[in-house]
């Protein structure tokens, strides 16, 4: 196995916000807007202008999206103060249309009673300007911190949404239109661990008995590797120990220290998607290396164990997870 030492490559994916370079074919054909129209308005001003999808030099693209309008975004930006934001801020915003508020009973008259109104917009805006000819698959982070997730195999989603007009300029970026409103996690870590009982009850266990569950449920933008209960079993099976309890032993195990270790080696500094991975080796949060091979995609620990990616990209408030078949040691 061939892994490639450069440290804390992925981190540096994780602040590509505006150099983003998609590919779509389908989209490629959609007519480019004029820039003397709605060049001059900022993305307030252009969600305001557009009347039943109808575009000035978007024939196609109106005969597509005829009775799209988005009054219950912008009724949105205003209830939440976000209007100033999106008119100075240079943004890609994937604004849902009215019929796609409708359909969780949203109008322009009750929006504004929508829990946690502002961080499902921000969860809805790039930061920079992305057009349609530059979208590919992966996950791109949004304003709000979660990612949401490009998809170009079968037409143009975002998330579960497709994308339903493309390229209304402004001044200040850019506006795609979706068919579906976009909702951004809304669990911590520590909080989705719990209600995958009993997937991870013995690394809940093990984060609590280490005084770690504030420190994942309240840092931001990180990434954790979470084995599950199976691959605790074999750990406790591969180093002779009958449970966790007598695993932390401070006389005739690892201790609290050397489980604090173990459970830091499965945490990374930053949102890393399974997009992102690459064959690199990146420093974990107990400064140990740690080897990614994406042929499986598995990690390889200090001791050359492999452990395989199971399950990638959980969301979670403050970061994501990807569950792994086998508990990784930096010892």
């Amino acid at each position: 196995m061939n892994v490639k030492p450069i440290k804390s490559i992925l981190a540096a994916l994780l602040i590509m916000v505006a150099a983003i370079s998609w590919s779509c074919s389908d989209l490629e054909q959609e007519t480019q807007l004029s820039q003397d129209t709605e060049g001059a308005m900022t993305l307030v001003e252009v969600l305001k202008s557009i009347e039943n999808g109808v575009e000035e030099d978007g024939v196609e693209n109106a005969r597509k999206n005829a009775g799209a309008t988005y009054a219950t975004f912008n009724a949105a930006l205003g209830s939440s103060g976000l209007a100033s934001v999106f008119a100075r801020n240079e943004l890609t915003v994937f604004a849902p249309t009215d019929a796609a508020f409708a359909a969780l009973g949203l109008n322009p008259g009750n929006i504004r009673r929508q829990p946690n109104l502002k961080e499902i917009l921000l969860y809805h805006v790039v930061g920079g300007t992305v057009l349609s000819t530059d979208l590919r698959n992966g996950f791109v982070p949004t304003v709000n911190g979660a990612a949401v997730e490009i998809n170009l195999n079968d037409g143009a989603i975002v998330n579960n949404a497709n994308i339903v007009m493309v390229n209304k300029r402004a001044r200040n970026g850019v506006i795609h239109g979706i068919d579906q409103v976009l909702l951004p996690p809304t669990q911590n870590i520590v909080e989705i661990a719990l209600g995958a009982d009993p997937e991870f009850t013995i690394l809940v266990a093990a984060v609590q008995a280490a005084g770690f569950g504030n420190l994942l449920a309240t840092t931001n933008n990180l990434t954790v590797f979470a084995p599950t209960n199976a691959a605790f079993g074999d750990l406790l099976d591969e180093l002779g120990f009958p449970s966790l309890e007598a695993l932390i032993d401070e006389d005739t195990g690892i201790g609290i220290a050397g489980l604090q270790r173990v459970l830091a080696y499965h945490v990374f500094a930053g949102r890393v998607f399974s997009s992102d991975l690459s064959n690199t080796t990146i420093e974990m949060f107990s400064g140990d290396d740690l080897g990614i091979d994406i042929s499986g995609p598995k990690l390889i620990d200090f001791r050359e164990r492999e452990a395989g990616i199971v399950a990638t990209d959980i969301q979670a408030t403050n970061g994501v997870i990807h569950v792994i078949d086998k508990v990784i040691l930096p010892f």
